[in-house]
């Protein structure tokens, strides 16, 4: 069992050095769209101006749950918006910090979950084949769905999809690898 839980620990680290390449280097603008200077300018003000009186959180714009909204729901255009009130640093330590917490969590998550399948699944083939086909089957569902179900452009949703799926496969491959025990998990 300690030996597993290490493995969730490292596959934890692993995880978070993925999601910073993906994330945390220049690669990450590949998943954004850009405007120029002045439209930045203009849509930060309006921001600024309709959603910082309500607050911090999603906005579905227009809302369908009204006559008005829904019409003007299906004429489009039509955004979900992710807002913050109060602006951060590009790097927040903070967020970084929890990042890795969380990173360290599903690793371990990951390794227990991996563990609890060792006796009955012994070879590393068939281990790394269910870790992956989790990966793919939950970031899937996850991330794709959400331009699926929502009719968002798949670029930003792609890259989240690939960046987190590159993670969790090899957050699952080292557990899968190096940190079970041949015969399951033992204390």
């Amino acid at each position: 069992m300690a030996k597993t839980l290490l493995g969730g620990v490292i596959a934890g680290v692993a995880l978070y050095l993925v999601g910073f390449f993906f994330w945390g280097t220049p690669l990450s603008q590949l998943a954004f769209k850009k405007l120029p200077d002045p439209q930045v300018a203009a849509a930060h003000q309006a921001l600024a101006e309709t959603l910082s009186p309500t607050g911090t959180g999603a906005y579905l714009i227009p809302a369908p749950d009204t006559a008005s909204g829904s019409v003007l729901y299906g004429k489009g255009p039509v955004a979900m918006v992710h807002f913050n009130t109060s602006g951060f640093p590009a790097m927040d330590s903070g967020a970084l910090g929890s990042g890795f917490l969380l990173a360290l969590v599903t690793g371990l998550l990951l390794a227990i979950a991996l563990g609890t399948i060792a006796t009955r699944v012994t070879d590393f083939f068939s281990r790394a084949r269910i870790a992956i086909l989790f990966a793919l089957a939950i970031t899937l569902y996850i991330e794709i769905g959400q331009p699926i179900f929502n009719h968002f452009g798949f670029g930003y949703w792609v890259y989240l999809f690939v960046s987190d799926f590159v993670g969790l496969s090899i957050a699952g491959l080292i557990i899968a690898r190096w940190f079970l025990p041949r015969g399951g998990i033992q204390s």
